[in-house]
This record gives structure tokens, sequence and C-alpha cells, in this order.
């Protein structure tokens, strides 16, 4: 069939604009392009005037419609001619939809029968823009439809693809043929035909609601998609045996109504289709299944849900996504644990290293327990360790959740985390507790001590899988040391005796204690304790602790003995409070005073972590992080300072002051935070402090006063370190229920103002009161003369303001006037500049009852200092 062309475009035309459309002219060779260059019409409609000149000539041309917002909003859906079979169930879907009324509207609106017999709709859109043009649904071609330009084009590259649309819209940008077009215009000489309505009955639809429809059209693209294997996992060569894989067997017995439950529900079905809606029924169609028979998939078409869209999902992709995150390994285990597929013949590895056990601490080994004395229960307390997981390494990927998982799952005995990474804890061969930050090769000697790991290799002859013993790759083990987080408990710090939690329990199980993340590490054999402190209990041990080990020592003033026990009680009451603590510093007034065996009761009862007091600041920085950072003893010490040494380094200050200690760990270019969880010591005869560091050291002080001190004799105990090394753990123990009495007596404190160890100092005050130990700390004001600046500078302050008064003085003046008491650097006195400075950095500072106070004489443009004295300390009130 033919059509001749219309007498008269110009009318047709003129219908055109007047429904607010831009027309274009076609040329009659069948190409159905423009006669003019029209990407200016894209935005600009054609005029009527435009029009005569291209339809008055009487030539042959067709007519066209630019779609998009030049139009009006206006859009076109066609259907081929070889898509028109599937308009049945499309209508059929868009009611399944709720779209029923606006599909109506869009087939009886102004609906253009193509000469292909396809059928061109046109909508308004309001609410939202014309999309571009756009094909939603499109077939492979069948041979007998090839042309020979296709079948050309297959000869030479025979994986090329023959398409054929089905529905495709003209949008934004877009236009197309319109009747009355006829003749020539298209390349099979046939017309378009008006089937519906015109261009003044094209229907509007909100933005929303064609996209919709879009998506409907959509569902029945039949083009092959390539398949993922995170969603449809590729077909596996057969099993020995006969053998069928979980994931096989659930493809072919599962139905995806259970699958799809409270996600999608079946709205419609047609032939081998399914078409799926919400669960709650909200909306219409969303997903299909069933549209290949051979290869069942589910289509979905919409966001929203955990399924990406326009991906094929198997049946068994489907349930691994809802049901295990997408991690198949453990899909096909549950599929197994439910019945589905058979057990794969495996040999299982030939040989696997012997179970590794562990007691928890060698301090726990029968052999060196203490033998049980009066007060005190014994025995000791074992840990059990889990068996031996294993882990399938084949995938480095699998292998590096696998360990993750097993963190996770705490089947990694003794591996914590802390700021740096991974760790663990272990003795050193001076049997003081290390802590060890995993590197590579650390992470996996651990795991192949502690995982029976192993690759599985397909023998090729049997089809067999085999597994065959692996260690992690190192860098596996690197990629799980570069995270930033690890599954692992923390570790907050190592404890070598038992301590008190911060709720008041006592923990005393060797070992790692989730409930506060300490690792007891102990440094004797622990005795069990009873489970109340008697009065029996209570006064043994003060007997033990204040009667036998510290009765001989030659204290200047009972305020060292207090001091020094409260020291000796603060590892196990470290945990229950916040804040630093003072610097403990152990000093006398000659050799062989007792310096030594004071610290190494410390020594004995929670080990030590004993270095050199460094050279410089920057050394000294360096050894605290060390100290800080690898070493588990809870006492560091800075052993026999050079004699009348003075602590007065600005790092000593900030390390006294904070709760954590930052820096850089030698060799790493990152920064670790620590726990400032120790108790520092420092020995040393005539010790002094400077600068800030005096209200920073609790002092405790020793004076044999007699000639050759180490010649003494005649101790209660007798020669005291022999005596530890045989009942350092009763003296644990001691201690221990000393504190404990003091929890079961409500912790009573007593008010102690010490800045930012008030905590810590209220608290030990409670606790040697309730001892019936006196002195804790009643020494402030003895412990200003070991303060070499606080001594010098109240002098100063003291005849300044004995010799002048309040009257304001120059710098100059003060160095004539008091030139032996002014502060020196050396031996040489300071300039005015230098005063100047040193009294700035100074004012508001009160040194005993003084303090130096800046005037400003504007009148002479220069600066005097002046001493005012405190009169009543406290109250707030000065004389001037």
């Amino acid at each position: 069939m033919t059509d001749s062309q219309p007498a008269d475009l110009r009318a047709a035309a003129r219908e055109l604009h007047d429904a607010g459309l831009c027309v274009l002219p076609i040329k009659a060779d069948g190409s159905k392009k423009p006669v003019v260059s029209w990407l200016q019409y894209k935005v600009n409609r054609s005029t009527p005037e435009e029009h005569g000149s291209w339809f008055g000539s009487g030539k042959p041309r067709g007519l066209a419609v630019v779609y998009g917002a030049v139009s009006g909003n206006v859009e076109m859906l066609e259907f081929e001619g070889r898509a028109l079979e599937l308009l049945g169930e499309v209508t059929e879907v868009m009611e399944a939809s709720g779209l029923g009324d606006a599909w109506s509207a869009l087939m009886n609106g102004w609906v253009t029968e193509s000469p292909s017999v396809g059928l061109h709709c046109r909508v308004r859109i309001e609410g939202g823009d014309v999309p571009g043009s756009t094909k939603l649904a499109s077939r492979l071609a069948e041979e007998h439809e090839y042309t020979d330009e296709e079948r050309q084009r297959l000869r030479e590259k025979p994986n090329s693809r023959i398409i054929r649309v089905l529905v495709e819209t003209r949008g934004e940008g877009g236009y197309g043929l319109v009747e009355p077009s006829g003749g020539s215009v298209h390349a099979s000489g046939k017309p378009y035909l008006r089937k519906a309505g015109g261009p003044t009955t094209i229907p509007t639809l909100p933005a929303d609601v064609m996209d919709a429809i879009r998506t409907v059209c959509r569902m029945f693209d039949a083009l092959p998609v390539p398949e993922a294997p995170k969603t449809a996992p590729k077909p596996q060569p057969p099993l020995p045996g006969g053998g069928v894989r979980p994931g096989e067997d659930f493809e072919a017995r599962a139905n995806w109504t259970d699958i799809l439950r409270g996600v999608f529900r079946p709205l419609i079905t047609r032939g081998h289709t399914t078409y799926w809606g919400w669960a709650d029924g909200v909306g219409g169609v969303k997903a299909t299944t069933g549209r290949d028979p051979e290869k069942d998939r589910l289509w979905v078409f919409a966001t929203g849900s955990e399924f990406q869209a326009d991906v094929p999902y198997s049946k068994f992709g489907a349930y691994t996504l809802l049901e295990h995150s997408g991690n198949f390994k453990a899909a096909a285990a549950e599929l197994r644990r439910q019945g589905y597929g058979t057990e794969p013949p495996r040999r299982r590895l030939s040989s696997v290293p012997a179970q590794h056990f562990a007691d928890g601490s060698s301090a726990l080994d029968p052999d060196h327990a203490p033998d049980p004395q009066d007060g005190f229960e014994g025995g000791p307390q074992l840990r059990a360790v889990s068996s031996r997981p294993e882990l399938d390494i084949t995938n480095e990927a699998d292998a590096i959740d696998g360990v993750l998982q097993l963190m996770a799952g705490g089947c990694l005995p003794d591996l914590y985390k802390r700021s740096g990474g991974p760790c663990w804890v272990y003795r050193d061969e001076n049997d003081d507790p290390v802590v060890q930050q995993l590197g590579t090769d650390n992470l996996r000697a651990y795991l192949a001590d502690h995982v029976s790991s192993y690759i599985l290799k397909r023998n090729p002859a049997t089809e067999q899988l085999e597994e065959e013993r692996e260690l992690l790759m190192p860098k596996s083990c690197s990629t799980i040391l570069g995270r930033k987080d690890w599954p692992l408990p923390p570790l907050r710090g190592v404890v070598t005796s038992p301590v008190i939690r911060p709720d008041g329990s006592l923990l005393e199980a060797p070992g790692y204690d989730r409930a506060t993340g300490l690792y007891l590490e102990p440094r004797v054999p622990l005795r069990r304790l009873q489970p109340q402190v008697t009065r029996e209990s209570l006064a043994r041990a003060k007997d033990i602790v204040l009667d036998q080990v510290l009765t001989d020592f030659p204290w200047v003033a009972a305020s060292d003995r207090a001091n020094y026990l409260g020291a000796l009680l603060t590892p196990i009451l470290r945990a229950y409070f916040h804040g630093p603590t003072q610097m403990v510093a152990i000093t006398a007034t000659s050799a062989g005073s007792g310096k030594t065996l004071l610290k190494d009761i410390f020594k004995y009862c929670y080990g030590t972590a004993d270095t050199a007091w460094p050279e410089n600041d920057t050394e000294l920085r360096k050894s605290i992080t060390t100290q800080l950072y690898g070493t588990g003893s809870p006492v560091v010490v800075f052993d026999n300072l050079p004699n009348g040494f003075v602590l007065k380094t600005p790092i000593l200050s900030a390390l006294l002051t904070g709760e954590h200690w930052g820096d850089r760990i030698l060799g790493s270019t990152g920064k670790v935070t620590m726990r400032n969880d120790r108790l520092w010591l420092v020995t040393g005869n005539a010790l002094r402090t400077s600068g800030d560091n005096g209200r920073r050291v609790l002092w405790v002080k020793l004076d044999p006063d007699c000639p050759d001190p180490d010649q003494r004799d005649g101790f209660r105990i007798g020669d005291l370190r022999p005596w530890l090394r045989v009942n350092a753990s009763t003296l644990v123990a001691a201690l221990v229920t000393l504190v404990r009495a003091w929890l079961a007596a409500g912790a009573p404190t007593i008010r102690v103002r010490k800045g930012d160890y008030s905590e810590w100092a209220s608290m030990m005050a409670g606790l040697l009161d309730f001892l019936g130990v006196e002195g804790w700390m009643a020494d402030r004001n003895e412990a200003r003369d070991q303060d070499d600046e606080l001594q010098e500078w109240a002098l100063f302050l003291e005849m300044w303001r004995e010799t002048y008064g309040a009257e304001p003085l120059t710098t100059g003046a003060v160095i004539k006037g008091l030139p032996n008491h002014v502060p020196r650097k050396g031996d040489e006195p300071p300039s005015t500049n230098q005063l100047g400075i040193w009294l700035k950095a100074r004012q508001g500072r009160y040194f005993g009852t003084h303090k130096v106070v800046m005037v400003v004489d504007s009148h002479r443009k220069q600066k005097l200092w002046r001493v005012e004295v405190h009169a009543h300390r406290g109250t707030g009130r000065h004389e001037s």
C-alpha cells in the first residue's frame, strides 16, 4: 500500500503548531531526515512563516514533531510493530501496577500507526522534565529477520549482536514523524495513519506516573545480560560421583515466593512470567521472575530494596543477598545444614601440627606454687584454652575475612588490640611482662601457631578437593594490620598483682579481664584469697607489712613511711581511680641507707622497669614512650641518679600531670596515645627539684644517721632480699588484704587538696587513716625545701619585701640593692634584661607567702616591680 502526498501540508503544520508543538519538514527520500538544519528547533519552536516556506512549494515532504520542552513537555512512546503481541500483557501489568487509567489515557489520546504497523502514543508530562530518547525494551533479531548488511556484519564480526527494538521513547532533543506523512517519506512507501485523537487530545500525566509506565515497559526487555558471579554464580563443573552443590540443589528446589517473602509479593502471572510488587502493598510492579523459563532470574526495576536494579539474580544469589549479605560461602554452609546438596568428597589435611595448649602463666605452674600459710588460701587458678580453629585461605579476600571472623569470635587466644594495632603479652628473659606490637611476621607466626590454615586444590584426575597446609600470605597479614580497627578485646594495660576494678571488685584471675581490659600477668604465684577479710587476716597483713617489712628502715619522719606505704599500695588501686599520681622520689643522706631495698620491694611484688636517667630531654621522652609502649611493669624506676641531682625538666612535668601520653614510636611515622597508668619512681642521694616539679613529687627520705650505714644489722626479718624471694607472694597477699579491708569498710576517703592528684591523694589518705598509719603527705611544707627554685626565690622575695616594703623598683635597682640575694644562673648575677624576663615569667606566682607584681609607670614609660605578701593563705585577702 502506498500513500499519495497530501495536497496541503501547511494545514497539518498549522494544526500541530496550534497545539503547541514544534514542526519540522522531512525529506521525501525514505531517510526520515529533516530538510533543514534542525538543531535550533530543539529550543526554538518553528513559526507559521517557516511552515509556509517549507510546505508551500508543493514539493513532496513529510511532517515531524520535535519532542521535549520546545513542544510543551511532550514525549512519544513507540511500540514497534514486532512488539504489538506484547501489548495485551503490558496492559495487564499496567493495571496490576495501578497504572490502568493512565495507560488507557495514553493509548486513547493521540495515537499514530506507523508504516511498520507500530504505535506512536504521545503524552504531556507535568511536574518534571522530559528525559532523552530511550530504548526501553529490545530483543535479539531472529535469523530470518537479518538484512543483507547485518549478515555481512556477522561475517566480519561473528560475536556481534543484531538487536530489534521493541519499545522506545522519543524525548528531549528527539523528533518523530507524524501523519499525514506518506508516500516516499518512509522507505516502505506506506503512510502514517491517525488511529485515535489528535494533537489537541494529548493526555497530561504526572512525571512520576510516566516514569512508572516506562519502568513497566522496561520489564519486557529480552536482551541477554551478562550475569555477575555475585548475583548469579556461574555453573561449576560436576562434583565427583554425581554430587550436587547446595546452591545448585537450592536453585532446582526452591521457589521465589519463599525467597522473596517480606520483600516482594506476587501481583500477576502471565505465562512463565510473574510480576512482583512491594510486600507492603505500596506501589505497583517492581520486579519480575520467570521471563526466561530456561534460566529463571529475578529482575528488580526499582531502588529501595537490597537488590541492585537491572541486574539478574538467581535463586541462590537472591537468597545469599537477603540472608547472608552476599556471602556465598556462608549461604552454602547454611543450605547444606538445611539438607540441600550432597557432601562433596574431600581429602582432609594429611598432617596437622599438634594441638597448642597453654596454662596461662608460668606463675601458675604447680611446681612453683607457694606453700599455703595461715590466713591465706593457696592453690593455682588455671585457664581453659579453646580448640584450634581451621581456616580456608584459598581465596585471599576470604582468608582476611576469616581471620577477622576468628578475631570477632574470640577464637584467637591472647591476642588484643591497643593504640597502634594488635598485640600480645609475653614474659621476657627477666620474667617481666612485655607488650609486643604485632608486625607482619609476628601475626603470621601467631596464626601458624593458633590456626590450622589450608588451601583447597582440585585434583585434576579425580576432581576431588584436597586440603593442603598453607600459611597466610605476608601481604594478607599486612592488609589485616593496615586496618584502622580490629575485632579484638582492647588491652587497657598490664597488671602484675591482683587489682581493684573501678566497681570495687577484685581482679585476681590471671589472664585477660574483659570488664576492665586489663591483663593480669602475676609477678609472683598468686594466693587464693578468702572471700571475706577477717579481723585476724587484717591484723596479720598489717603485721607483715608494717611490723616486719617496713619496720627497720631509717625514715626521717612518719610522713616518709606513710608516703612509701601509699606508693606501695598504689599499683593495687591504680585501676580504681582516675587521674595521675606523683612521682615517688626515694632519697637519702648517704649511700647504703636502704633506697635500693625500698625499690626492690616494688620489684619483687610487682616487677619494675629499670632505666637510666637519659642525657637530655629528647632521650627522656623516648625513654618514657618506650616504657609505656613496650613494657608491662606497673612501676618504672629511674635508679641511682647522681648525688644532688635536680629534677627540673619540663618533659617530666608533662608526664606527671597527664592521664595519657602521646608520642611517635621509634621507626614509625604514626603517633600513638597510651594510658599513663604507671607509678614513676626515682632514687638517689640528696635529690632536689626545681621549676614546676616540686609539687609533682612525693618524697620518701631516709637518714640512718650513722657512718657506714650498709653495715647495720639486727633487722627483724634479717636480710630483706632473700626473704622477698621466698615470701613475695605472701607480701602481695598482705597488701591486697589491706586494700580489701578498706573497701569492705566502705572505702572512706579524707579530702586532700593536691591539684591533679587530689583523687589519688584523698583516697590514699582515707586508706592509710583506716590502717592507722599517720603522716600521709604531712611533709608538704618540708617538701618545699627540696625545691631549689622555690627556696631561692622565696628567700629573695622575702629579703626584697623586708628591705623595700611595697615600693615599686626597677630591675636595675633590685640588682644594685640586693646583690647577694638576686637569683643567679651560674656564678654571675643576671643583667637587668634577664632579671626582667625572670620576673615576668614568675609574676603572680607565690613563693612561700610572697609574690612579685608588675607595676607600669605610665609617666616614665617603664615597668616597675614590687613584692606583695599573702597575709591569710586561702582567704583571698592580701597585704599590699
